[in-house]
């Protein structure tokens, strides 16, 4: 990675933004954009299109009035913030003239250019965005009807106050277990954030408990800086250590999960714990499986120059649900595909070629109150596909000082909350 600074990124993403050449669509012909899903990606896609184009008539179908983000949910499940410091709704959309259907979107027909609605309506458009998010693959025991004993916490909202109040219950020396799908799934450093924050919560509050989490992969994402948070903050490595990572050479790949034992079986071992937190394996969400947009990875690949599904003419997927090149499953990523499809779908109305995009992520992490890390890079479209730009990526230094890690932690606030207003207000 070369150097990396907050200074440098914050320089390279105005650049990123001014790439965007948005297009002003004159035709006297209003035409409709309907955006299946209210989330990081489908909220932002809509803002940038009236941005572009007031004149575009925007429809988001989402079917819950509230959302909870996903990203900072790790912080309520820890017990430093509340369930209600992530929830939003999507009344402020309506002075940007977007129209918010409240209703599960069951089809889609291609043909026809329609929407299929729940509650019985159907939806005109010109342009689809799909923005569906995730859903899972039960298997190995574990299914829907067991996430109130096991939680997954993966879709924010009930699931984490649940998972948070199955710790805060859970008596002194006992165990939590966490089991992290194969590649690829949201957010790849959330399970090990999630972690680092339970492990905080256990050396203030029940110091005798311990995380175990058993892993599919034999790497994560910002392995070394985790370990080092971990080092010295939860005695990593030591006998008295409050997390341990078994990855699959040791064990740790989850086969079978016994709801009724409280335990999950893995290659070599039977495990039990007071709390078990199965994340399970993942793909794009219902409506993008039923209505054809994904292939056999179970996601949905694109023209990644413009969101364009290629599987289905004129349905745009972002987010979590689409296959985005090297580009994480985060909800940075989302908020910067939505912006370069909402150029994209523009463009296309107008009849006019786009711009070749430039794309932006930064994740932070949170290892503990005063000990924060990140990684951003730069993704540029090289023979169609999205891939990062070396010379313009990196992550938060090895050695870095108490005053560094500490800023970390304020920045992943402040990221946090601007790209909620951005969202949201």
């Amino acid at each position: 990675m070369a150097n990396y600074t907050r200074r440098t990124f914050l320089a390279l993403t105005a650049v990123a933004a001014g790439t965007a050449g948005f297009y002003a669509l004159t035709s006297k012909n209003k035409k409709k954009v309907v955006v299946i899903g209210g989330g990081a990606s489908g909220v932002i896609a809509a803002k940038y299109i009236h941005k572009i184009e007031p004149d575009i008539d925007i429809t988001i179908v989402e079917q819950n009035q509230h959302y909870y983000t996903c990203f900072m949910s790790n912080e309520v499940i820890g017990g430093t913030r509340t369930i209600e410091s992530i929830k939003y709704d999507y009344n402020n959309l309506q002075k940007y003239g977007i129209n918010i259907v409240y209703s599960q979107a069951t089809g889609i027909d291609p043909n026809l250019k329609q929407v299929h609605l729940q509650n019985g309506d159907n939806l005109t458009y010109d342009r689809l965005i799909v923005s569906p998010g995730i859903s899972f693959n039960w298997n190995d025991g574990h299914d829907e009807t067991l996430v109130d004993k096991i939680p997954h916490a993966w879709k924010a909202g009930p699931q984490t106050t649940l998972l948070q109040q199955q710790l805060q219950t859970m008596k002194n020396g006992d165990n939590v277990i966490i089991t992290v799908p194969s590649k690829p799934f949201r957010c790849p450093p959330g399970p090990y954030e999630r972690a680092s924050l339970i492990a905080q919560y256990f050396k203030r509050n029940k110091p005798k408990s311990k995380v175990l989490i058993f892993d599919s992969n034999q790497s994560f994402a910002k392995q070394n800086l985790f370990t080092q948070g971990w080092e010295q903050l939860y005695g990593y490595g030591t006998d008295s250590s409050l997390i341990e990572w078994i990855p699959p050479d040791r064990g740790g790949k989850l086969v079978a999960v016994d709801a009724a034992a409280m335990a999950i079986h893995t290659s070599e071992a039977t495990h039990k714990a007071a709390v078990i937190n199965v994340i399970p394996p993942q793909k794009a969400g219902k409506i993008a499986i039923d209505s054809g947009l994904t292939d056999a990875s179970g996601w949905c690949p694109i023209n990644q120059r413009t969101f364009e599904s290629i599987l289905q003419k004129d349905i745009y997927v972002i987010g979590d649900a689409c296959i985005a090149g090297v580009m994480p499953k985060s909800a940075y990523s989302a908020n910067s595909q939505a912006k370069v499809c909402a150029q994209a779908v523009t463009a296309s109305l107008r009849e006019v070629e786009m711009v070749n995009p430039t794309l932006i992520n930064t994740c932070y992490s949170l290892v503990g109150d005063e000990f924060g890390i990140s990684v951003a890079g730069v993704y540029r479209i090289k023979n169609g596909e999205i891939q990062v730009s070396q010379d313009a990526s990196g992550s938060s230094p090895t050695q870095a000082s108490a005053d560094y890690r500490k800023s970390e932690v304020a920045y992943a606030h402040s990221l946090y909350d601007n790209i909620t207003h951005e969202m949201f207000d």
